[in-house]
């Protein structure tokens, strides 16, 4: 097949926080690409996902979730989503169907008014819900917006993935691929570090921690001769007493963030891995732009 008759395009998936946007992404790609969390909000940044096949490219964009958003780091986010709906040639918007309809999960729809690609709806978690709950939901959402095509999936299970690409496939252009063939994300080996690192931090804390935290990757340094990786890491917080938290007593909550991240992060690399992690507070850093724009938001 000549490459310039290969179906190639951009594809951002978008809609409300935590209805499985990072999920759907890595099981598209069949491997974990972007973090996961049950917690809202856990993307922050635009992960791109490369879907390689001979027939195809598809550049898949994970994006943070559309809300209303207070905080300058929540705008940027926001923002980052917005951005992405007029880089591409299709849309995916996202839906919990397990949650009612309501302004946070309909609502994002509006910003797809200015866009003028194709927009796929999906229904996500439909193993969730009993199938005669789904037509009410797909009707409604056809009243809301003309999408090209309203798709069903678990993406959880990986269930209905492979028809919602076929259906993606016809609505995305010819051309030429963007990326080499053996590549499956444009992100750096760091970049994905600190979001392993960051995953674990949204996994073991609770309450505002999460959100409070950004990781910064100080120092990446390969031995190919040892099979070994050290990596120095620093875990910024807003607040003293959520170094606190992070830290734990005499250590504990550090060590297990710590260890939960190395065994990701040997898997990733496919070498042995040695971390260490410092907590440092900023204050407010949420509110600094200079800092947010350091991060790469």
């Amino acid at each position: 097949m000549k490459e310039d008759k290969i179906k190639s395009g951009m594809v951002a998936i978008v809609g409300p926080p935590n209805v499985g946007k990072s999920t759907l992404l890595n099981a598209l790609l069949g491997q974990k690409i972007s973090i996961v969390t049950p917690k809202p909000q856990t993307t922050r940044n635009r992960i791109i996902g490369i879907l390689n096949d001979p027939a195809y490219q598809i550049v898949l964009l994970d994006t943070p979730g559309l809300h209303k958003a207070g905080k300058p780091l929540n705008q940027e986010m926001v923002k980052i989503a917005v951005a992405s709906l007029a880089e591409v040639d299709a849309v995916l918007f996202l839906i919990d169907v397990s949650l009612p309809i309501s302004n946070k999960q309909a609502g994002p729809v509006v910003y797809l008014e200015s866009s003028t690609v194709p927009a796929i709806l999906v229904l996500n978690k439909v193993d969730l819900l009993d199938r005669e709950k789904i037509l009410p939901i797909i009707e409604a959402y056809r009243k809301i917006y003309p999408f090209a095509a309203i798709m069903p999936v678990s993406a959880l299970l990986n269930s209905g993935t492979d028809v919602l690409l076929q259906e993606l496939l016809q609505h995305l252009p010819t051309g030429p691929k963007f990326y080499p063939d053996d590549i499956p994300t444009d992100a750096t080996e760091r970049f994905i570090v600190a979001e392993i690192i960051r995953e674990k931090i949204f996994l073991l804390t609770g309450q505002e921690i999460p959100y409070s935290t950004a990781v910064i990757i100080d120092s990446f340094k390969e031995e190919e001769e040892k099979n070994l990786v050290t990596i120095y890491a620093t875990i910024v917080v807003e607040k003293s007493s959520q170094k606190s938290i992070i830290i734990g007593r005499k250590g504990a909550k550090l060590q297990q963030i710590g260890k939960n991240s190395r065994q990701d992060i040997e898997k990733l690399l496919e070498l042995r891995v040695l971390l260490k992690l410092w907590v440092k507070v900023h204050k407010n850093w949420t509110k600094d732009m200079r800092f947010i724009r350091d991060l790469g938001l």
